[in-house]
């Protein structure tokens, strides 16, 4: 099977959340190949179904200084941060079909949300880095021993796990999967301190720029991931211009 792969460059939240909509309509429809959209946002923070406003620490004046847009969304999880320097993959997958008697879709959403995390840690392998999930939490995390190595984060938090990408999703009554995952490059990672990331107090969050003393470029970065995620998904990738 075929996945499309569609590289968008720097895209507004809404603009690429219509997008998805768009985009999930046709593939339910058979009119499009399942796809997946790699792209950065300008500054944002966005809350899932779980979010909860004491989470966002800045006030309105803070964050019209920062740049920075809020927007409450339909995945999945509670408040994370999006910004340029962070890698953002939205695949729009079938997953399931649609049972006629209950009116949802039947598929594996935990098993899902295992293979968006294996890709991310395949590629991660294969840029030098060793990553892997914790049991409970969702997400990709560096171990303390690794975590060690950054240079900007607090001598204490140096001695704990670090998140290095986030995963939320939401998979729409047709049975295709929308939102997906944020992997830290090199984003500005101040921006972090306006919220309590997914909600998980006291846990440390790095990108790549921290742990290496060159990090990988982007462009290298997004073809590490689309070569994990065939593999790890088992589609054939078809990168196409939008």
């Amino acid at each position: 099977m075929i996945v499309e792969v569609l590289d968008l460059g720097l895209m507004e939240y809404e603009a690429a959340w219509q997008l998805q909509e768009d985009y999930a309509r046709e593939i339910a429809e058979e009119k499009r190949a399942p796809t997946l959209l790699l792209l950065e946002h300008p500054h944002v923070y966005t809350f899932g179904r779980r979010g909860r406003q004491e989470n966002l620490l800045w006030g309105e004046a803070q964050l019209k200084e920062k740049g920075i847009a809020t927007h409450w969304v339909d995945r999945g999880g509670d408040v994370t941060y999006h910004g340029p320097g962070q890698l953002v993959g939205y695949p729009l997958l079938p997953l399931g079909q649609v049972n006629a008697a209950q009116k949802l879709p039947q598929a594996d959403y935990v098993g899902y949300v295992r293979k968006l995390e294996e890709t991310l840690i395949v590629a991660l392998a294969r840029l030098g880095l060793a990553a892997g999930q914790r049991s409970g939490l969702t997400g990709v995390w560096i171990q303390a021993d690794v975590h060690s190595r950054c240079p900007r984060c607090k001598p204490e938090d140096r001695k704990k796990p670090a998140k290095i990408a986030a995963i939320g999703i939401k998979v729409d009554a047709r049975g295709v999967s929308r939102h997906g995952f944020a992997l830290n490059v090199n984003p500005d990672m101040d921006y972090w301190d306006g919220i309590i990331a997914c909600g998980l107090q006291d846990e440390p969050i790095v990108s790549l720029a921290d742990l290496f003393p060159e990090p990988p470029s982007m462009e290298r970065v997004k073809q590490e991931v689309i070569e994990a995620f065939s593999e790890v998904f088992r589609y054939e990738i078809k990168e196409t211009a939008r």
